[in-house]
């Protein structure tokens, strides 16, 4: 979901009160791991984004009372993700202060953090008792997940031109403007409908997710009722999860299948997954295309290396490395899309946020700190999931601006290019 909007995040001032903060952690210490329930065991809960449950709901979403989905399944031949030896250290800057990466988690609340350098892993760690093994919840980095699915379809042609409208595979969008939106415009998110997501239960995807969660009212009748528009279509980006719960309608109305189905076998098994991931679904049995992906960390690793790799995996092309290019191209965008103007920072591709770089850098992202940052000229992905406290940088800037910093760091320890565009 929405990412900050400061662009001066991503180049913050000093203040010497941040290195003070790791002093004043107890020895062995996870941040705030009391509150997000130590004592209990980090327990998984139906109020799963209550804070005490976050950890364990977040990373075992499918075994959480109440939710339902359908699961993606793994590969028989996962592909190899070898240790780097030796493992390059990393350092980052942050404040005119210079961190380690250990220091980095002791600073936040990351439940795992996954780095690789041409498919070896240069660093892993698991925080707050949570293993290899874990599911984690993506929110919106399920958002890039849909889009490579809308690129498969358009690769075999199921859909024939992104420039049809939504309406012409999801039927029951028909007549609405949802419906009549070009499937492009809706990739950027600029279907010009207004749709309000500020994160605080009272805005327009509070109400998309209630209608998720329950079906009342059911979320085509939510969705066919938005009609005002600020923008005309296809002119300017505004975050609206709205327009991936549409894309992942017309993947399943223009095929007859699943998500789950559509990802085992166009994405997760040729992928080379080593693990069985988990698509939830809503009361319609639609999945939640716009928040609801679950996947292990090596695994969102794996699927960050087929992006580096532009579609390629095991010697065969998973997703159109023309797709791909289009998806996350500064270049390949309309100038209202780059970094700097579809945001104060960021630019917008098709579901993918694109970094203010040079060469070509980009991350599937989603509130709360999930995130898979990718830069295929250098070969790097990171990996981090977490639990940070507020949804997104807008609400609370720290962790996110650390974050990126972070990622500079990462560049600059292993031989990438953080060149500002």
């Amino acid at each position: 979901m929405m990412m900050t909007k400061n662009r001066m995040l991503w180049f913050p001032f000093c203040f010497a009160f941040c290195a003070l903060a790791l002093l004043a952690l107890p020895a062995g210490a996870e941040p705030d791991e009391e509150e997000l329930g130590k004592s209990s065991g980090y327990p998984l809960g139906a109020r799963w984004s209550a804070m005490g449950n976050r950890v364990g709901s977040w990373s075992a979403l499918d075994k959480v009372p109440g939710v339902l989905g359908e699961f993606v399944a793994r590969s028989d031949n996962h592909s190899p993700l070898p240790q780097a030896s030796p493992a390059p250290a990393i350092q980052y800057r942050y404040r005119n202060l210079r961190y380690t990466l250990d220091e980095y988690l002791e600073r936040r609340r990351i439940t795992g953090l996954l780095i690789l350098k041409n498919g070896q892993i240069v660093a892993e760690h698991y925080r707050y008792d949570r293993k290899p093994e874990a599911r984690f919840l993506s929110f919106s980095m399920a958002k890039s997940v849909t889009s490579l699915l809308i690129g498969a379809a358009l690769e075999r042609g199921i859909i024939k031109s992104l420039d049809d409208t939504a309406g012409l595979y999801a039927p029951d969008l028909a007549g609405s403007p949802y419906g009549q939106t070009p499937i492009r415009h809706l990739l950027r998110m600029s279907s010009g409908l207004t749709f309000t997501e500020r994160y605080d239960g009272r805005d327009d995807v509070s109400k998309l997710s209630y209608s998720f969660a329950t079906g009342n009212p059911a979320v085509v009748s939510l969705l066919r009722s938005f009609s005002d528009r600020h923008s005309a279509s296809g002119t300017k980006f505004v975050y609206a999860s709205a327009e991936t719960d549409v894309l992942g309608r017309v993947l399943t109305g223009a095929t007859g299948r699943s998500m789950a189905d559509l990802t085992t076998d166009w994405l997760w098994k040729p992928m080379g997954a080593e693990s069985d991931a988990f698509w939830c679904h809503g009361r319609d049995r639609q999945a939640g295309a716009y928040f609801c992906f679950n996947a292990t960390l090596r695994d969102w690793g794996r699927l960050g290396m087929l992006l580096a790799n532009d579609g390629q995996a095991g010697g065969r092309a998973v997703i159109s490395a023309d797709y791909l290019r289009e998806a996350t191209e500064i270049g390949r965008q309309p100038s209202a899309f780059a970094p700097y103007k579809a945001t104060p920072f960021f630019g917008y591709g098709y579901q993918f946020w694109l970094h203010p770089l040079k060469e070509r850098s980009f991350a599937m992202q989603g509130v709360h700190g999930q995130s898979v940052f990718v830069q295929p000229s250098s070969g790097i992905v990171m990996v981090q999931t977490a639990v940070y406290a507020q949804a997104s940088g807008a609400q609370d800037p720290e962790p996110y601006a650390e974050r990126s910093a972070l990622w500079l760091g990462i560049l600059q320890s292993l031989g990438g290019d953080s060149t500002r565009y």
